[in-house]
Parts: structure tokens; C-alpha cells; sequence
């Protein structure tokens, strides 16, 4: 059942693509094969965007808390941003 997921996907990115520029859509037609062309990345080389998202949090992460280490002044506290950002939800 799983080897079927990928090719109708791509079926029905097709599919939809082509009803769009049938029906003069021309700018849905383009972003559905943007999907498609994001499917087909995702599936070769195993990159998503929840890596890249995840990657770059885990960048920014580490270098707020190298600054932290590094900052003389010691008033970065993390613990009581979260607590702000937490209380305003």
C-alpha cells in the first residue's frame, strides 16, 4: 500500500495541475506544481521543511546560548523570557 502513496500523489498533482490550467488558472496551476516539485525534492533526497525548520531553531538555540555564556552583563535569562512569551498566550 505505501509504494501506491507516492505515484498517485504525483497522479493527482498532475491531475489537478493540468484542471487548473484547463480552467485558466494559471498561477493554482504553477503553485500545484510547486507542490509537486516539493514532493518529488522531499521523496530523493529526504529533506523536508520540518528539517530545515528544525535546523534552524536548533542554529539559533546555540547561538543565543553561546551569547548568553559570553555576555558580561548576565541579564539574558531564558527561563524568564519563556515564562513572558508563556504568560502571554
Amino acid at each position: 500500500m505505501d509504494d501506491l502513496i507516492y505515484p498517485a500523489s504525483l497522479l493527482a498533482i498532475v491531475i489537478t495541475a493540468f484542471s487548473f490550467f484547463q480552467s485558466g488558472n494559471t498561477k493554482f496551476a504553477l503553485f500545484v506544481l510547486a507542490i509537486g516539485i516539493y514532493i518529488i525534492y522531499s521523496h530523493e533526497t529526504g529533506n523536508t521543511a520540518t528539517d530545515f525548520k528544525n535546523n534552524m531553531i536548533n542554529s539559533i538555540d546555540e547561538k543565543a546560548t553561546e551569547f548568553k555564556k559570553t555576555d558580561d552583563t548576565g541579564r539574558y535569562d531564558t527561563y524568564s523570557a519563556k515564562k513572558l512569551v508563556d504568560k502571554g498566550k
